[in-house]
């Protein structure tokens, strides 16, 4: 019997004292069932950016056309001694393609029979005027003895009249000739353009290239049949220079203002990842366009390409910087987005945030305070992080400037590297307080700094930093 009275009252007394030891463990710290996720303050740089696709395009394009109607019957050969084809790089002059040139040889050859009659021609008017100014001369010397005999005895004035007439028409004739021979000369320049637009054309059968470059895009093959009528047909697509190369971005309007010439630009195409180009803002195009009520700019960037690794009509993802800060203290922007619930607030601070919110209601001495005008703008703004105390949190007033999307510039006085932040709470399991732990069931977030350039939203200096918090100490809250 007083083994069993024994441990019974062991029993008992291991009961109340588990009892007392967590009643003494719960009102001890009622804030250690608070368990935040921490992140530390860091420095480094921060690059705010503008993202957008763009498509590569070479820096100046020659489309090469037909100018006569024929059928392709060969192809030139680049300098390498091959077929043009897609790909050859030529020399400017370079034949490119031959066009059927049977109807063309055909014309010039009417075109220079039709010259030399015409220049026959000329030569028989010039010879007509010869004999008219022997008959001129003839009927002058006739007119001018009939003048000095007059109509007498001599000289019936029949004959005298024929005299005069037969001058005045030789007078006459030699104006025909004169006028014959300009009028041959005129067939014989209209023979000689005739002729050489006969040649042009018989040589627009030969596709010569305007330019050095290399063949983009080759739109005909031997025995396609060209016609050249209002607009003349495209046969190639010739790139003059790929070592210099640009970028045509569709920036949307809301980004546009911010992008400015000479701004610096990088970029990645899928070809080459972990690859990274850089450039800079050559022009903004002002022909806007309108896809579902989306406004966009072209916006020309232009790069180097030495090694031609750039091919034409790439897709690629551009960043414009908006910003750069280098070796600056930063945070999370969860850090900033995070506000806590009021049973997490360090009760003296909790004591503060009561009596704004009571100072703030209506008939409240602030309540009846004129509302002042907004601040000029600022690169900083201010904003609120929260530091872990003993269970609670405490808030921590700073300035917030250039945001990459994950990270924002912070300053602020007591604020240096390795402070350690709160980015949001989760709650341990009554069986882990006890040991210090938490459930393995919850989720964990991790966040790390992607390496290279952030590629926030719009970029702009303050722009994102904090998006969702909901007032703060010295910001609503508190």
């Amino acid at each position: 019997m007083k083994a069993v009275k024994w441990v019974i009252l062991l029993m008992l007394l291991a009961v109340v004292g588990f009892a007392g030891v967590r009643l003494f463990q719960s009102n001890k710290s009622s804030g250690k069932n608070n368990v935040f996720r921490i992140a530390e303050v860091t420095r480094g740089d921060i690059v705010a950016t503008i993202t957008a696709t763009g498509v590569v395009e070479p820096e100046e394009l020659v489309d090469v056309g037909a100018q006569v109607a024929g059928r392709i019957i060969a192809f030139g050969k680049d300098k390498n001694g091959n077929l043009i084809d897609y790909g050859s790089e030529v020399e400017e002059g370079t034949i490119l393609a031959q066009i059927d040139d049977s109807i063309y040889s055909a014309e010039v050859e009417m075109a220079t029979a039709q010259l030399a009659q015409a220049k026959a021609s000329q030569l028989r008017a010039e010879s007509d005027l010869q004999q008219l100014l022997a008959k001129l001369e003839q009927a002058k010397r006739d007119w001018e003895r009939a003048q000095k005999l007059g109509p007498s005895e001599a000289l019936s004035p029949a004959a005298y009249d024929s005299y005069k007439a037969a001058y005045d028409i030789a007078v006459a004739n030699v104006a025909v000739g004169r006028a014959a021979i300009e009028q041959a000369k005129a067939a014989v320049e209209q023979a000689s353009a005739s002729l050489a637009r006969a040649k042009r054309n018989l040589s627009y059968c030969v596709i010569k290239s305007p330019v050095k470059g290399v063949i983009i895009d080759r739109r005909v093959n031997i025995g396609q049949t060209v016609v050249a009528s209002l607009n003349a047909p495209s046969l190639f697509l010739i790139a003059k220079d790929l070592k210099k190369i640009q970028v045509w971005v569709a920036v949307n309007e809301a980004d546009i203002g911010m992008i400015y010439p000479g701004m610096p630009v990088h970029f990645t195409v899928d070809a080459f990842p972990g690859l990274e180009f850089h450039g800079e803002v050559r022009k903004i195009r002002l022909n806007a366009t309108m896809t579902q009520n989306v406004v966009t700019y072209t916006v020309e960037v232009s790069t180097e390409n030495p090694d031609q690794k750039l091919l034409p009509y790439l897709t690629a993802n551009v960043q414009f910087e908006t910003g750069k800060r280098t070796n600056v203290l930063m945070v999370p922007n969860a850090a900033l987005r995070w506000t806590p619930k009021d049973e997490f607030i360090s009760p003296e601070f909790r004591q503060k945030l009561q009596e704004r919110q009571m100072a703030s209601a209506p008939g409240g001495p602030r309540a009846k305070q004129k509302p002042q005008p907004d601040a000029a703008p600022s690169k900083y703004r201010e904003a609120t992080i929260w530091v872990e105390k003993n269970g609670y949190v405490e808030p921590v007033k700073v300035l917030a400037g250039l945001t990459d999307g994950s990270f924002t510039e912070i300053q602020g006085e007591g604020v240096t590297e390795g402070l350690k932040v709160v980015i949001g709470e989760q709650f341990s399991q009554p069986n882990d307080v006890a040991q210090g732990g938490t459930s393995p069931f919850i989720p964990r977030i991790v966040r790390s700094r992607p390496t290279g350039s952030g590629t926030g939203g719009s970029g702009a200096p303050g722009a994102g930093q904090g998006g969702g918090q909901r007032g703060g100490f010295g910001g609503g809250r508190m």
